[in-house]
C-alpha cells in the first residue's frame, strides 16, 4: 500500500519541506518526491554577538514554519519528522523559541547533533546516486555547519561537523558586501584551520568520488558551468576564477555571473571561500553535485529502508508501468540494441556505465507513446530529462534523455549534445533495434550486424530479409544520409 511520509529541514540559511510518496515495488519500497518547498530564512543572520535568536529571525522563522504546517495539516505524526540543525543548536534561547516553532508546524522539532546531520545528509545523498562499490566523500556547506562524510554503500564512515557556514562566514568576512581579496585570503585561512583538524584521518581513509550537496555545492557547480570555468563539475582552477572574477568586481553582481540565484548572491563569498579551503585541506580536485541531501536522508531515515540493489532498475521498472510501456517490445528492442553494442565493444572496454544506459532507454523508449504519437521520442526525452527518478544522477537522466531523442528523427539535432563518439555508437544501436522492431514481433535471429570504426559504419544485412522488408530496406537506406550529416560514413552490404 502506497503511503506519504514527510521531512522538514530546519536549515540556518534555508527551511525545506519534502513530501514524499512510498510506493511498494517487487524489490521493496521506493520514495518519490511529489511535492517540496523552500524558503530562505537565514536564521543564522539573526545571531547576535551572545548567540541568541532576534525577535526578527524568529518571526520570519515561524512565518514559514506556519505554511509548512498548513500543508501537513491531514498527515499523522509517526509519518512526519523535522529536524532542525546547527543555529538551533548554538542559539543560547532555542528552548524559548522553540515551543512556538513547534506550534506553528504542529509537530515536534527535534534539534540534531552535527554526526546525526552528517549522517542523514550522507543517506539522502547516496540514495539519489548509482550504487558505487567505491568509498565516497559528501560535503554539505549550510549555512552555520559544514558536513563533512566519507562512507562506503548506504553505510557512512568517517562524519565530521564542522562549526562554518555560508551565512556566519559571509557575515563575519564581507559583512557589507564588499570582497576583496585580503578578507578572501582571510576567509579561507580561517575555514582552513578548521577542516585541518580533520583532513589527515580523511586523507589517509580515502575516496575515489566526490559529491557536494546542498545550496553553495550546487550554486558554485552552476555558476562555474555556465560561465565556462569548469566542464561538468567543481574543480580547483574553476573556484580560483571565480574568485578572480568576484575579486575584480570588488562583489558578487548576479548579472555577471551567469546560474547564481539572487538569493544566493549575499552568502556566496562565504560558501566560495569554505569550498576553496577544503578543496585545498583535502586535496579535492574536481567535486560532482548530489541531488539528495539532508531532507532526502529523513525521508529514507523515516521509511527505515535498507537497500542493496540497483535503484536505477527500480526507478525504470516503475517508470515502465506509469507510462504503461509495452513490456514484450521494450525486451525486444533492448536485447537488440544491447547485442549490437556488444558487437561494437568488449566488456573491458569501460562503457559498462553506456550499456546500462542504453538499456535503460530502449526499456523507456516508448515512454512519449502516452502523452502523444506525433513525434513521441521528443515526449519521452523531456520526461526523462525533467522526472524524478529515484538513483539516478542529473548526468545519468540527460544521458537517457539523449538517447531516447536521438532514436528517431533527424540526428543533426543532436550535434550539440552529444559528447563523443561512443555516445553515437550507443544512438546507432538504439536506432536500428527501433528499425528491426517496428512490426512488433520477435526476430529469432537477428538479420543484420553492425561495425564502427573511427567515423565509418557498416551494416550488413541478409539480401533475401531485404527483399522480403521492403520498408526496413528503405528506412536502413535512409539512414546513410542521416549519419552522413552528422560527420560519418554508413555503409550498408548486403550478403
Amino acid at each position: 500500500m502506497d503511503h506519504l511520509l514527510a521531512a522538514v529541514d530546519l536549515g540556518s540559511n534555508s527551511f525545506r519541506l519534502s513530501i514524499g510518496r512510498v510506493v511498494q515495488q517487487e524489490g521493496g519500497p521506493q520514495i518519490y518526491q511529489i511535492d517540496r518547498l523552500k524558503e530562505t530564512v537565514r536564521l543564522a543572520a539573526g545571531l547576535d554577538h551572545d548567540k541568541r535568536l532576534s525577535d526578527e529571525a524568529v518571526d520570519r522563522a515561524v512565518s514559514v514554519l506556519e505554511r509548512f504546517g498548513e500543508r501537513l495539516r491531514s498527515f499523522h505524526p509517526s509519518r512526519v519528522r523535522a529536524v532542525a540543525t546547527n543555529t538551533f543548536r548554538v542559539a543560547r534561547n532555542t528552548q524559548e523559541f522553540l515551543p512556538r516553532a513547534e506550534a506553528a508546524l504542529g509537530f515536534p522539532i527535534e534539534v540534531i547533533a552535527g554526526r546525526e546531520e552528517a549522517r542523514l545528509i550522507y543517506l539522502g545523498v547516496v540514495h539519489s546516486l548509482p550504487p558505487s562499490a567505491n568509498k565516497r566523500l559528501v560535503i554539505d556547506i549550510g549555512g552555520g555547519s559544514t558536513e563533512v562524510i566519507i562512507g562506503k554503500g548506504f553505510e557512512p564512515g568517517l562524519m565530521s561537523s564542522l562549526y562554518m557556514g555560508c551565512v556566519s562566514y559571509s557575515r563575519q568576512f564581507f559583512p557589507d558586501g564588499v570582497v576583496d581579496a585580503h578578507q578572501m585570503k582571510q576567509a579561507e585561512l580561517m575555514a582552513r584551520r578548521e577542516v585541518e583538524v580533520i583532513s589527515k584521518q580523511y586523507r589517509k581513509t580515502g575516496w575515489k568520488e566526490a559529491y557536494g550537496s546542498s545550496g553553495t555545492a550546487k550554486a558554485l557547480y552552476a555558476i562555474l558551468t555556465e560561465c565556462g570555468f569548469s566542464e561538468n563539475a567543481i574543480t580547483r582552477a574553476g573556484l580560483n576564477k571565480l574568485k578572480e572574477r568576484i575579486i575584480r568586481s570588488g562583489q558578487v553582481i548576479p548579472e555577471e555571473l551567469p546560474g547564481i540565484k539572487l538569493e544566493r548572491a549575499d552568502v556566496l563569498p562565504g560558501g566560495l571561500a569554505i569550498m576553496s579551503a577544503l578543496f585545498d585541506e583535502l586535496g579535492i580536485d574536481r567535486m560532482h553535485t548530489g541531488e539528495g541531501a539532508l531532507r532526502v536522508g529523513v525521508l529514507y531515515d523515516l521509511l527505515g529502508r535498507d537497500a542493496a540493489h540497483d535503484k536505477r532498475d527500480e526507478s525504470v521498472h516503475q517508470f515502465m508501468k506509469r507510462y504503461h510501456i509495452d513490456n514484450n517490445q521494450a525486451q525486444r528492442v533492448r536485447q537488440a540494441a544491447l547485442t549490437f553494442f556488444d558487437s561494437i565493444y568488449a566488456p573491458d572496454e569501460g562503457h559498462s556505465e553506456l550499456r546500462n544506459a542504453l538499456g535503460w532507454a530502449a526499456n523507456l523508449h516508448e515512454v512519449g507513446l502516452s502523452i502523444a504519437h506525433n513525434a513521441y521520442y521528443k515526449h519521452t526525452a523531456y520526461v526523462l530529462d525533467n522526472a524524478d527518478m529515484p538513483g539516478f544522477s542529473r548526468a545519468d537522466q540527460q544521458l537517457l534523455a539523449l538517447l531516447a531523442l536521438g532514436h528517431q528523427g533527424k540526428l543533426t539535432k543532436l550535434e550539440t549534445l552529444v559528447r563523443d563518439r561512443s555516445q553515437w555508437v550507443a544512438i546507432l544501436c538504439l536506432r536500428l533495434a527501433v528499425l528491426l522492431m517496428r512490426r512488433r514481433t520477435d526476430i529469432p535471429q537477428l538479420p543484420l550486424s553492425v561495425s564502427v570504426r573511427g567515423e565509418s559504419i557498416v551494416v550488413r544485412v541478409k539480401q533475401d530479409w531485404l527483399t522480403k522488408h521492403p520498408l526496413s530496406d528503405f528506412t536502413l537506406r535512409a539512414e546513410e544520409s542521416e549519419w552522413r550529416k552528422v560527420g560519418f560514413s554508413f555503409e550498408l552490404l548486403e550478403f
